[in-house]
Protein backbone atom coordinates (compact mmCIF):
# COMPACT_ATOMS: atom_id res chain seq x y z
CA UNK A 1 0.00 0.00 0.00
CA UNK A 2 1.01 3.63 -0.87
CA UNK A 3 1.04 6.35 1.88
CA UNK A 4 -2.33 7.46 0.31
CA UNK A 5 -4.02 4.22 0.86
CA UNK A 6 -2.58 3.98 4.14
CA UNK A 7 -4.28 7.42 5.43
CA UNK A 8 -7.98 7.78 6.24
CA UNK A 9 -10.72 9.96 7.23
CA UNK A 10 -11.03 7.64 10.29
CA UNK A 11 -9.75 4.54 11.26
CA UNK A 12 -12.56 2.21 12.95
CA UNK A 13 -10.49 -0.35 16.16
CA UNK A 14 -13.26 -3.61 16.04
CA UNK A 15 -15.69 -4.65 13.64
CA UNK A 16 -18.41 -5.92 16.55
CA UNK A 17 -22.41 -4.54 16.44
CA UNK A 18 -21.20 -1.01 16.92
CA UNK A 19 -18.07 -0.83 15.28
CA UNK A 20 -19.67 -2.15 12.30
CA UNK A 21 -22.45 0.34 12.47
CA UNK A 22 -20.10 3.08 12.49
CA UNK A 23 -17.82 2.30 9.88
CA UNK A 24 -20.78 1.44 7.73
CA UNK A 25 -22.75 4.86 8.23
CA UNK A 26 -19.19 6.62 7.70
CA UNK A 27 -18.83 4.78 4.46
CA UNK A 28 -22.35 5.70 3.03
CA UNK A 29 -21.88 8.95 4.11
CA UNK A 30 -18.36 9.60 1.53
CA UNK A 31 -16.04 9.18 4.44
CA UNK A 32 -12.82 7.06 3.62
CA UNK A 33 -12.70 4.61 6.34
CA UNK A 34 -11.00 1.98 7.33
CA UNK A 35 -12.43 -0.87 9.69
CA UNK A 36 -9.95 -3.11 12.07
CA UNK A 37 -10.88 -6.66 12.97
CA UNK A 38 -9.06 -9.24 14.49
CA UNK A 39 -10.55 -12.46 13.65
CA UNK A 40 -11.98 -12.48 10.23
CA UNK A 41 -15.27 -12.12 9.58
CA UNK A 42 -16.91 -15.39 8.64
CA UNK A 43 -20.82 -16.34 8.23
CA UNK A 44 -21.33 -19.61 6.64
CA UNK A 45 -22.50 -21.38 9.68
CA UNK A 46 -25.03 -18.62 9.74
CA UNK A 47 -28.32 -21.48 9.24
CA UNK A 48 -26.78 -24.00 11.39
CA UNK A 49 -28.28 -23.61 15.69
CA UNK A 50 -28.89 -20.47 17.00
CA UNK A 51 -26.70 -17.79 18.77
CA UNK A 52 -27.06 -17.80 22.29
CA UNK A 53 -25.48 -13.97 22.07
CA UNK A 54 -29.02 -12.26 21.56
CA UNK A 55 -29.92 -8.18 22.01
CA UNK A 56 -33.12 -5.90 22.27
CA UNK A 57 -33.09 -3.59 20.07
CA UNK A 58 -35.00 -0.43 20.44
CA UNK A 59 -36.93 1.34 17.47
CA UNK A 60 -34.76 3.87 17.10
CA UNK A 61 -31.62 1.59 16.35
CA UNK A 62 -34.03 -0.37 14.36
CA UNK A 63 -34.47 2.60 12.07
CA UNK A 64 -30.70 3.52 12.38
CA UNK A 65 -29.59 -0.30 10.94
CA UNK A 66 -32.84 0.28 8.17
CA UNK A 67 -31.22 3.34 7.44
CA UNK A 68 -28.06 1.54 6.58
CA UNK A 69 -29.97 -1.68 5.32
CA UNK A 70 -28.28 -3.58 7.60
CA UNK A 71 -31.84 -4.89 9.50
CA UNK A 72 -31.31 -8.67 9.17
CA UNK A 73 -34.32 -10.76 8.15
CA UNK A 74 -37.49 -11.11 10.24
CA UNK A 75 -37.43 -14.99 9.93
CA UNK A 76 -34.98 -15.09 12.51
CA UNK A 77 -36.12 -11.79 14.43
CA UNK A 78 -38.46 -12.07 17.76
CA UNK A 79 -40.84 -8.97 19.10
CA UNK A 80 -41.09 -7.80 22.78
CA UNK A 81 -44.64 -6.18 22.78
CA UNK A 82 -45.19 -5.94 26.24
CA UNK A 83 -42.76 -6.77 29.66
CA UNK A 84 -44.29 -8.51 32.74
CA UNK A 85 -41.88 -7.76 35.53
CA UNK A 86 -42.48 -9.74 38.92
CA UNK A 87 -40.54 -8.76 42.50
CA UNK A 88 -39.34 -10.96 44.79
CA UNK A 89 -41.82 -10.22 47.42
CA UNK A 90 -45.30 -10.42 45.00
CA UNK A 91 -44.53 -7.13 43.30
CA UNK A 92 -45.46 -6.83 39.62
CA UNK A 93 -45.56 -4.23 37.05
CA UNK A 94 -46.64 -5.16 33.32
CA UNK A 95 -46.71 -2.09 30.18
CA UNK A 96 -46.75 -2.69 26.25
CA UNK A 97 -46.27 -0.85 23.07
CA UNK A 98 -48.91 -0.04 23.14
CA UNK A 99 -49.03 2.29 26.29
CA UNK A 100 -46.15 4.58 23.98
CA UNK A 101 -48.44 4.32 20.69
CA UNK A 102 -45.41 2.55 19.61
CA UNK A 103 -45.10 -0.74 17.14
CA UNK A 104 -43.28 -2.68 19.72
CA UNK A 105 -40.84 -1.85 22.63
CA UNK A 106 -37.88 -4.11 21.08
CA UNK A 107 -36.74 -6.76 19.06
CA UNK A 108 -34.85 -9.47 19.61
CA UNK A 109 -31.94 -10.43 17.13
CA UNK A 110 -28.98 -12.70 17.72
CA UNK A 111 -25.39 -11.32 17.59
CA UNK A 112 -24.50 -13.30 14.76
CA UNK A 113 -27.64 -12.38 12.34
CA UNK A 114 -27.37 -8.15 13.18
CA UNK A 115 -23.54 -9.11 12.39
CA UNK A 116 -23.74 -10.39 9.19
CA UNK A 117 -26.15 -8.02 8.01
CA UNK A 118 -23.80 -5.23 8.38
CA UNK A 119 -20.48 -6.65 7.06
CA UNK A 120 -22.41 -7.82 4.29
CA UNK A 121 -23.73 -4.14 3.53
CA UNK A 122 -19.41 -3.24 4.31
CA UNK A 123 -18.30 -5.80 1.47
CA UNK A 124 -20.04 -3.77 -0.69
CA UNK A 125 -19.38 0.13 0.53
CA UNK A 126 -16.09 1.71 -0.61
CA UNK A 127 -14.21 0.72 2.59
CA UNK A 128 -11.06 -0.81 3.86
CA UNK A 129 -11.55 -4.00 5.62
CA UNK A 130 -9.00 -5.03 7.59
CA UNK A 131 -9.66 -8.65 9.06
CA UNK A 132 -6.80 -10.85 10.71
CA UNK A 133 -4.95 -8.67 11.79
CA UNK A 134 -4.36 -6.79 15.24
CA UNK A 135 -3.11 -3.20 16.27
CA UNK A 136 0.37 -3.09 18.12
CA UNK A 137 0.57 0.82 19.06
CA UNK A 138 -1.15 4.03 18.60
CA UNK A 139 0.10 7.51 19.18
CA UNK A 140 -1.75 10.86 18.52
CA UNK A 141 -0.56 14.50 17.19
CA UNK A 142 -2.52 17.32 16.91
CA UNK A 143 -3.47 16.97 13.25
CA UNK A 144 -3.50 13.12 13.05
CA UNK A 145 -3.47 9.53 15.00
CA UNK A 146 -1.50 6.54 14.23
CA UNK A 147 -1.88 3.24 13.89
CA UNK A 148 0.65 0.48 13.88
CA UNK A 149 -0.54 -2.97 12.98
CA UNK A 150 1.11 -6.15 14.22
CA UNK A 151 2.42 -6.89 9.95
CA UNK A 152 4.26 -3.71 10.19
CA UNK A 153 1.83 -1.63 8.59
CA UNK A 154 1.41 2.07 9.57
CA UNK A 155 -2.46 4.09 9.02
CA UNK A 156 -2.96 7.29 9.96
CA UNK A 157 -6.55 9.00 10.03
CA UNK A 158 -8.03 12.39 11.32
CA UNK A 159 -10.15 10.38 14.02
CA UNK A 160 -9.29 6.59 15.57
CA UNK A 161 -12.24 5.21 16.88
CA UNK A 162 -11.91 2.85 19.62
CA UNK A 163 -15.31 0.27 19.23
CA UNK A 164 -13.28 -2.67 20.79
CA UNK A 165 -15.00 -3.97 23.50
CA UNK A 166 -15.35 -3.63 27.42
CA UNK A 167 -11.20 -4.68 27.90
CA UNK A 168 -10.37 -1.97 25.34
CA UNK A 169 -6.92 -1.54 23.84
CA UNK A 170 -7.76 1.75 22.51
CA UNK A 171 -8.86 2.91 26.03
CA UNK A 172 -5.43 1.80 27.66
CA UNK A 173 -3.15 2.97 24.75
CA UNK A 174 -4.53 6.33 25.72
CA UNK A 175 -4.21 5.82 29.29
CA UNK A 176 -7.60 6.73 30.15
CA UNK A 177 -8.60 5.53 33.69
CA UNK A 178 -11.76 3.87 34.09
CA UNK A 179 -13.68 3.32 37.16
CA UNK A 180 -14.75 -0.88 37.32
CA UNK A 181 -17.67 -1.97 39.63
CA UNK A 182 -17.74 -5.39 39.54
CA UNK A 183 -21.32 -6.61 40.47
CA UNK A 184 -20.32 -9.66 41.59
CA UNK A 185 -22.67 -11.64 39.00
CA UNK A 186 -22.38 -13.49 35.82
CA UNK A 187 -24.77 -13.11 32.87
CA UNK A 188 -25.54 -16.78 32.03
CA UNK A 189 -27.55 -16.96 28.84
CA UNK A 190 -28.96 -20.20 26.64
CA UNK A 191 -31.84 -20.57 24.05
CA UNK A 192 -34.72 -22.69 24.90
CA UNK A 193 -38.16 -24.13 23.18
CA UNK A 194 -41.15 -23.50 24.68
CA UNK A 195 -44.04 -25.86 25.44
CA UNK A 196 -46.26 -22.74 24.88
CA UNK A 197 -45.92 -19.68 22.76
CA UNK A 198 -44.47 -16.64 24.49
CA UNK A 199 -46.94 -14.21 22.63
CA UNK A 200 -44.22 -11.53 22.16
CA UNK A 201 -44.13 -10.76 26.30
CA UNK A 202 -40.62 -10.35 27.89
CA UNK A 203 -40.87 -11.61 31.02
CA UNK A 204 -38.48 -10.69 34.06
CA UNK A 205 -37.93 -11.98 37.91
CA UNK A 206 -36.07 -10.37 40.55
CA UNK A 207 -34.98 -12.81 42.60
CA UNK A 208 -33.58 -11.61 45.67
CA UNK A 209 -30.12 -12.33 44.70
CA UNK A 210 -30.02 -12.54 40.84
CA UNK A 211 -32.74 -11.36 37.93
CA UNK A 212 -33.79 -13.77 35.58
CA UNK A 213 -34.91 -12.42 32.55
CA UNK A 214 -36.83 -14.34 29.47
CA UNK A 215 -37.02 -12.53 25.90
CA UNK A 216 -39.37 -13.70 23.21
CA UNK A 217 -37.38 -15.09 20.23
CA UNK A 218 -38.89 -15.87 16.63
CA UNK A 219 -41.44 -18.78 16.89
CA UNK A 220 -41.73 -20.87 20.02
CA UNK A 221 -38.82 -20.01 21.62
CA UNK A 222 -37.03 -17.45 24.17
CA UNK A 223 -33.94 -16.60 25.29
CA UNK A 224 -32.64 -16.67 28.79
CA UNK A 225 -29.92 -14.26 30.85
CA UNK A 226 -29.77 -15.37 34.26
CA UNK A 227 -27.71 -12.88 36.41
CA UNK A 228 -26.59 -14.72 39.21
CA UNK A 229 -23.83 -14.98 41.72
CA UNK A 230 -23.44 -18.09 41.17
CA UNK A 231 -22.87 -19.04 37.18
CA UNK A 232 -21.71 -22.61 38.25
CA UNK A 233 -24.58 -23.76 39.79
CA UNK A 234 -25.65 -23.73 36.27
CA UNK A 235 -23.04 -23.79 33.68
CA UNK A 236 -22.63 -27.83 35.54
CA UNK A 237 -26.30 -28.74 34.59
CA UNK A 238 -27.22 -31.16 32.02
CA UNK A 239 -29.45 -29.51 29.51
CA UNK A 240 -32.76 -31.54 30.54
CA UNK A 241 -31.94 -30.33 34.36
CA UNK A 242 -31.03 -26.23 33.52
CA UNK A 243 -34.29 -26.66 31.12
CA UNK A 244 -36.27 -27.75 34.23
CA UNK A 245 -34.54 -25.29 36.65
CA UNK A 246 -35.34 -22.60 34.34
CA UNK A 247 -38.52 -23.33 33.40
CA UNK A 248 -39.86 -23.97 37.66
CA UNK A 249 -37.59 -20.59 38.61
CA UNK A 250 -40.08 -18.97 36.19
CA UNK A 251 -42.91 -20.58 37.91
CA UNK A 252 -43.45 -22.69 34.53
CA UNK A 253 -44.90 -19.32 32.32
CA UNK A 254 -44.36 -20.92 28.78
CA UNK A 255 -44.98 -24.93 30.16
CA UNK A 256 -41.87 -27.45 29.82
CA UNK A 257 -38.55 -25.97 28.11
CA UNK A 258 -36.28 -27.86 26.41
CA UNK A 259 -32.25 -26.28 25.66
CA UNK A 260 -31.73 -25.11 22.33
CA UNK A 261 -27.79 -23.56 23.01
CA UNK A 262 -25.59 -24.80 25.42
CA UNK A 263 -25.43 -21.76 28.88
CA UNK A 264 -22.17 -19.71 28.65
CA UNK A 265 -21.79 -16.70 31.21
CA UNK A 266 -19.81 -13.81 31.24
CA UNK A 267 -18.89 -11.41 34.05
CA UNK A 268 -21.27 -8.48 34.95
CA UNK A 269 -18.99 -4.77 35.56
CA UNK A 270 -19.92 -1.44 35.30
CA UNK A 271 -17.73 0.36 33.73
CA UNK A 272 -17.32 4.55 33.88
CA UNK A 273 -13.84 5.58 31.95
CA UNK A 274 -12.71 8.85 33.16
CA UNK A 275 -13.48 10.51 29.55
CA UNK A 276 -14.71 8.96 25.97
CA UNK A 277 -12.72 11.62 23.94
CA UNK A 278 -8.99 12.27 23.67
CA UNK A 279 -6.83 14.15 21.16
CA UNK A 280 -8.04 13.04 17.93
CA UNK A 281 -9.64 9.94 19.23
CA UNK A 282 -12.97 8.68 20.30
CA UNK A 283 -14.54 5.56 22.34
CA UNK A 284 -18.02 3.74 21.44
CA UNK A 285 -20.15 0.98 22.76
CA UNK A 286 -18.35 -1.21 25.34
CA UNK A 287 -15.34 0.86 25.23
CA UNK A 288 -16.95 3.72 26.34
CA UNK A 289 -19.34 2.69 28.64
CA UNK A 290 -20.92 -0.87 30.29
CA UNK A 291 -24.27 -1.35 32.19
CA UNK A 292 -25.93 -3.92 33.71
CA UNK A 293 -28.15 -6.16 31.51
CA UNK A 294 -31.25 -6.00 33.74
CA UNK A 295 -32.68 -2.96 31.01
CA UNK A 296 -30.55 -4.87 28.24
CA UNK A 297 -29.72 -1.11 27.00
CA UNK A 298 -26.25 -2.15 26.23
CA UNK A 299 -26.44 -2.71 22.73
CA UNK A 300 -28.38 0.34 22.41
CA UNK A 301 -25.99 2.88 23.39
CA UNK A 302 -23.53 1.65 21.45
CA UNK A 303 -25.98 2.17 18.45
CA UNK A 304 -26.52 5.32 19.40
CA UNK A 305 -22.88 6.23 20.10
CA UNK A 306 -22.48 5.72 16.39
CA UNK A 307 -25.15 7.04 14.85
CA UNK A 308 -24.62 10.59 17.34
CA UNK A 309 -21.10 10.31 15.72
CA UNK A 310 -21.68 9.75 12.32
CA UNK A 311 -24.48 12.45 12.24
CA UNK A 312 -21.79 15.09 13.90
CA UNK A 313 -19.27 14.11 11.51
CA UNK A 314 -21.45 14.11 7.83
CA UNK A 315 -20.81 17.87 7.48
CA UNK A 316 -17.28 18.38 9.04
CA UNK A 317 -14.53 19.07 7.09
CA UNK A 318 -12.22 17.50 10.10
CA UNK A 319 -13.28 14.62 11.61
CA UNK A 320 -11.05 14.45 14.24
CA UNK A 321 -11.81 18.65 15.68
CA UNK A 322 -11.51 18.44 19.32
CA UNK A 323 -14.40 20.81 19.71
CA UNK A 324 -16.52 18.26 17.48
CA UNK A 325 -14.91 15.15 20.09
CA UNK A 326 -16.38 17.63 22.83
CA UNK A 327 -19.69 18.02 21.25
CA UNK A 328 -19.96 14.21 21.01
CA UNK A 329 -18.92 13.33 24.52
CA UNK A 330 -21.09 15.91 25.84
CA UNK A 331 -24.33 14.56 23.75
CA UNK A 332 -23.89 10.99 24.68
CA UNK A 333 -22.99 11.44 28.58
CA UNK A 334 -26.67 11.92 29.83
CA UNK A 335 -28.09 9.01 28.51
CA UNK A 336 -25.34 7.25 29.28
CA UNK A 337 -25.18 8.37 32.74
CA UNK A 338 -28.56 8.16 32.90
CA UNK A 339 -29.21 4.52 32.34
CA UNK A 340 -25.82 3.63 34.31
CA UNK A 341 -27.17 5.24 37.02
CA UNK A 342 -31.01 4.15 36.92
CA UNK A 343 -29.69 0.43 36.61
CA UNK A 344 -26.97 0.25 39.29
CA UNK A 345 -29.88 1.82 41.10
CA UNK A 346 -32.47 -0.78 40.57
CA UNK A 347 -29.56 -3.80 41.06
CA UNK A 348 -29.03 -1.98 44.21
CA UNK A 349 -32.44 -1.52 45.44
CA UNK A 350 -33.12 -5.76 44.46
CA UNK A 351 -29.91 -6.85 46.63
CA UNK A 352 -30.55 -4.89 49.40
CA UNK A 353 -31.84 -7.12 52.04
CA UNK A 354 -30.31 -5.49 55.22
CA UNK A 355 -32.53 -2.82 55.89
CA UNK A 356 -35.86 -4.05 57.78
CA UNK A 357 -39.27 -2.97 55.47
CA UNK A 358 -36.88 -2.24 52.17
CA UNK A 359 -38.45 -5.67 50.37
CA UNK A 360 -42.23 -5.05 51.04
CA UNK A 361 -41.53 -1.35 50.03
CA UNK A 362 -39.55 -2.27 46.71
CA UNK A 363 -42.65 -4.80 45.91
CA UNK A 364 -45.16 -2.51 46.94
CA UNK A 365 -43.40 0.07 44.43
CA UNK A 366 -43.61 -2.25 41.58
CA UNK A 367 -47.71 -3.17 42.15
CA UNK A 368 -48.59 0.78 42.59
CA UNK A 369 -46.65 1.80 40.15
CA UNK A 370 -48.70 -0.93 37.97
CA UNK A 371 -51.94 1.20 39.00
CA UNK A 372 -50.70 4.38 38.10
CA UNK A 373 -51.21 4.30 33.99
CA UNK A 374 -49.54 7.70 33.25
CA UNK A 375 -46.32 6.25 34.92
CA UNK A 376 -46.66 3.23 33.50
CA UNK A 377 -46.70 4.66 29.49
CA UNK A 378 -43.55 6.90 30.66
CA UNK A 379 -42.01 3.46 31.50
CA UNK A 380 -43.03 2.16 27.94
CA UNK A 381 -41.69 5.09 26.13
CA UNK A 382 -38.58 4.85 28.22
CA UNK A 383 -38.07 1.51 26.87
CA UNK A 384 -38.27 2.38 23.65
CA UNK A 385 -36.03 5.27 23.70
CA UNK A 386 -38.36 7.75 23.53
Amino acid sequence: MNTRQNDFDVIVVGGGLVGASLALALAEAGRRVALLEGQAARFDDLYQGWDARVYAVSPANRRFLESLGAWPGMERIGTIASMDVRGDRGGRIEFAASDANAEALAWIAENRWMLAALWRRLEHCDITLLTGVRPSALSTSARQACLTLDDGRELTAALLVGADGANSWVRGQLGLEASVKPYGQSGVVANFDCERPHGNVARQWFLGDGILAWLPMAGQRMSMVWSTPEPESLLELDAETLAETVAATGDYALGGLSVITPAAAFPLRLIRPQSTVKERVALVGDAAHTVHPLAGQGVNLGFQDAATLAALLQDHRDPGDWLLLRRFARQRKEAVVTMQTTCDALFALFHQHQLPGLPWLRNAGLSLTNRLTPLKRQFARHAIGF
